[in-house]
């Protein structure tokens, strides 16, 4: 067999030490990380909806246990994860039609999703805390 000599040695895969951070790369473990929250948060979600049929003794707990500040920072965080996974996902779709793989509109869309999730998580939590009486 006939074996050619490389005079450098092969570039290694590049690791976190020396991968420079993009957006496209935040974007994507944050997607990958909001899909997991969301799926995570059926299960409050079923507490929740399962301790009201339960009778009102328990719906009362599972309602402390949501408007303590826990509760409103895990809501906050879900309600985050909504937004930024429905508009990353908008944008994988328009991917998916083949529209918006030039560099400049990766990385437009990219500042548009993270601007979009930012005021819409905001608007609902003024929005909701408005309508509660509480803001």
């Amino acid at each position: 067999m006939n074996e050619r000599k490389v005079s450098r040695p092969r570039p290694l895969s590049p690791h976190l030490q020396v991968y420079r951070p993009q957006i496209t790369s935040f974007l994507s473990i944050m997607h990958r990380f909001t899909g997991i929250i969301l799926a995570l948060s059926t299960l409050l979600f079923s507490y929740w909806l399962l301790s009201a049929t339960y009778g009102p003794e328990k719906f009362a707990i599972a309602q402390t246990v949501m408007s303590s500040w826990f509760g409103q920072s895990v809501l906050c965080g879900l309600t985050f994860s909504v937004f930024y996974h429905l508009s990353n996902g908008i944008r994988h779709l328009a991917w998916d039609a083949g529209w918006g793989f030039e560099l400049d509109r990766v990385k437009i869309t990219g500042w548009l999703i993270i601007l979009f999730t930012t005021a819409m998580t905001v608007l609902t939590l003024v929005a909701a805390y408005s309508a509660s009486g509480k803001g």
